[in-house]
């Protein structure tokens, strides 16, 4: 019993968290003024950073390799980023006007008790995409080591085939979560060197790799490559894809306020992200796509390289080699970081601020991501892809509730500081502090795509025309859940939840007093800024 109180966070000493340390902890607290040091070039650097990872190079790939031509391919990366660059900016705003995380942010739509269902949600997910993310670094590491040490790729292999993975796959695994450990130490205001390294240090390899392409093979053969359906086969397999590329970035779609929460400038900088993600991620897919070609017709064999590791691999220089599996390798420890392990130590540290902060939240994920065998989801192709579907219909629904909720029956107006207090009726949403309009909304949004999640788990079970909700689950999900909530709201109004006026972090800071209250004032004098809706 003498050890408990030690395992216990920091508690925040400020306003937020007297009498609710049940709901809130330092690091869920909203930033104060000395902590928001992200301004225009740190957002740009962290979705450059973003962007370029291994699963941007695979998306056109992968729609190639279940028959669609590179057009189409292409065409669907841009509509698809298209669409969520507006969630993720709607969403992000919020985080940059009332500098506080998802999992408070959600209980101004979903109540303090329901919130836990988004929460809940999002962490499974971001911990299955952080280990995923493992399984890339690890196979970068493999590269570097066999550039290095070529006979460490003949080592033999003692894991049954069956496991989707072998020895080398296993220490080269272990090595990149070694590596990234130190970094999940690291507080989320302090990672914008990491993003701007990465921004600088992968594209150069990238292109580097575009013009070898180019230069080595004229882009190769695959751009005349073109769709091998057609009908309402290419129909349904363009809505299935669609909603891959959506679910891979699903939860940034949700949790963008995790980081535009550190943010100095006014939340109008989140709308850069509409250009500029779709222009980036389809250039990236065409990166992957020129490259793949090329080194198909340079080395031949029967199958395309589509996993850029596996191009890199055929590279006779071991120095190009390694520095091109080193550029994948970080990339992946950068995306795990921005997207994943981040997400997953809010949600963690919500469910148990008491115990749980964003460092011992992000450990807690590195150490999870062991339990979830990510190996065999990337397998192959068509796993990878059933995977992202699967992904989206959880978060589609929970991106549309928050943004409606926001910009739509809420006018923009929180009380950040009820957010904080569940004795006060302002988001209780009834006895249990549940608001069953976002229940039924996101039931609504989930249930008609469960028949073809079910299917894609186990294909022997039919479900028949069942199967197509499912295909384009993330768009059905987040307008059905749209549509529905928005409406029961409307007709059922939690009037207490409505606010005639916004009730700011800045407010609170500004009326407490203490040692913390008045560095803060500093550091507004300091920095002269206005916060405003």
């Amino acid at each position: 019993m003498k050890l408990r109180p030690r395992l216990r966070v920091q508690q925040s000493r400020s306003a937020f968290a007297e009498g609710n340390s049940r709901w809130t902890n330092l690091d869920l607290d909203p930033v104060p003024y000395h902590l928001r040091k992200w301004g225009p070039v740190s957002f740009i650097s962290y979705w450059i950073s973003d962007a370029f990872n291994a699963a941007t190079w695979q998306f056109a790939s992968s729609m190639m390799a279940v028959g669609l031509g590179w057009r189409d391919s292409l065409i669907i990366v841009a509509v698809s980023f298209f669409i969520i660059s507006f969630v993720i900016a709607g969403n992000g705003a919020v985080g940059a006007i009332y500098h506080i995380p998802f999992p408070v942010i959600s209980r101004a739509s979903w109540g303090f008790w329901g919130s836990y269902i988004a929460i809940v949600s999002r962490v499974i997910l971001a911990l299955f995409w952080f280990a995923i993310q493992n399984v890339n670094g690890g196979n970068a590491v493999r590269a570097m080591l066999g550039a290095i040490w070529p006979s460490f790729l003949t080592l033999e292999n003692d894991i049954p085939e069956d496991e989707g993975i072998t020895t080398t796959g296993m220490v080269s695994y272990l090595i990149f979560w070694l590596v990234q450990l130190p970094f999940l130490c690291i507080h989320p205001s302090k990672l914008r060197w990491l993003f701007m390294v990465k921004s600088t240090l992968v594209p150069i390899a990238w292109i580097a790799i575009f013009i070898w392409a180019f230069v080595a093979e004229s882009g190769g053969g695959l751009l005349q490559q073109t769709a091998t359906v057609s009908g309402s086969k290419y129909s349904w397999l363009f809505l299935a894809n669609m909603t891959s590329v959506l679910g891979n970035y699903a939860t940034l779609s949700v949790n963008q306020s995790d980081f535009s929460r550190y943010s100095r400038v006014s939340a109008k900088w989140q709308l850069l992200y509409i250009p500029m993600l779709p222009v980036v991620f389809t250039f990236l897919s065409f990166i992957g796509i020129v490259a793949s070609s090329a080194g198909h017709a340079r080395y031949g064999g029967d199958t395309i390289p589509w996993d850029p590791i596996e191009l890199i691999s055929h590279w006779s220089s071991r120095a190009c080699r390694f520095f091109g599996a080193f550029s994948f390798a970080l990339a992946s420890l950068g995306v795990n970081i921005s997207a994943n392990s981040i997400s997953a130590a809010n949600d963690l540290a919500a469910l148990a601020p008491g115990y749980v902060n964003l460092r011992r939240g992000q450990l807690i994920c590195g150490l999870l991501s062991w339990c979830l065998v990510p190996w065999k989801i990337l397998s192959s192709a068509g796993n990878f892809l059933n995977f992202m579907s699967a992904y989206a219909i959880f978060l589609g629904p929970i991106a549309g509730i928050m943004l409606f909720d926001f910009w739509v029956l809420k006018d923009r107006k929180y009380d950040t500081l009820a957010l904080y207090q569940r004795e006060n009726p302002t988001y209780q949403y009834g006895r249990w502090s549940v608001n069953w309009r976002a229940v039924v909304a996101f039931i609504v949004g989930v249930v008609p795509n469960l028949p073809g999640l079910i299917n894609s788990v186990n294909a022997k079970i039919a479900v028949g025309v069942g199967v197509h909700p499912y295909q384009f689950g993330w768009l059905l999900g987040f307008v059905a859940t749209s549509v529905v909530y928005v409406a029961l709201s409307m007709a059922f109004p939690a009037r207490a939840s409505l606010v005639d006026t916004a009730v700011m972090a800045e407010d609170i800071y500004d009326a407490r007093e203490g040692d913390s209250g008045s560095a803060h004032d500093q550091e507004k004098n300091r920095m002269g800024e206005k916060v405003k809706l």
